[in-house]
């Protein structure tokens, strides 16, 4: 792997882990917020420049996560309806596609139309079943509570 690669896929790793500290934190400052954004949004960049069309959902998975978190419905839709896209284009399946079904819902539900999430919840229950691994089946179970108490 050339040297550019090869940082390309440290930021890439590095940033996208990072974000997720920061989503998990209880309380954030605004700057963490602005921060988390641009490095979900510097993630995605470097996995554009080395990636597979699962990281590219991946990480379009994670922007979308960010922006429902800040309550920026819109943008979290635009960016769940892409991980879609990857998965639905490349036949991506298992969890990757049940998340970007969740991503869907989350998003709607953050911009208040309900209706909208829950159709998208529904997709869910069909996804869910095809998830492989029963800790990621479990895992996603448990994300998909939060929209469901959204919605």
């Amino acid at each position: 792997m050339s040297d550019k690669k090869e940082l390309h896929l440290k930021f890439a790793k590095e940033c996208f882990n990072d974000v997720w500290n920061l989503l998990d934190k209880k309380e954030r400052t605004k700057n963490e917020d602005a921060q988390m954004v641009r490095m979900a949004h510097a993630s995605r960049y470097h996995w554009g420049e080395i990636g597979t069309p699962l990281e590219f959902a991946r990480g379009d998975w994670q922007i979308s996560r960010v922006y429902a978190v800040l309550g920026f419905g819109v943008m979290a839709f635009k960016y769940a309806k892409t991980s879609l896209e990857h998965c639905e284009n490349n036949e991506i399946g298992d969890f990757d596609l049940a998340f970007a079904y969740e991503a869907l819902a989350r998003a709607s539900a953050v911009s208040g139309d309900i209706d909208k999430g829950r159709g998208y919840l529904v997709m869910t229950e069909s996804a869910k079943d095809d998830i492989a691994k029963k800790d990621d089946r479990d895992y996603f179970l448990s994300e998909l509570e939060s929209v469901s108490e959204l919605l």
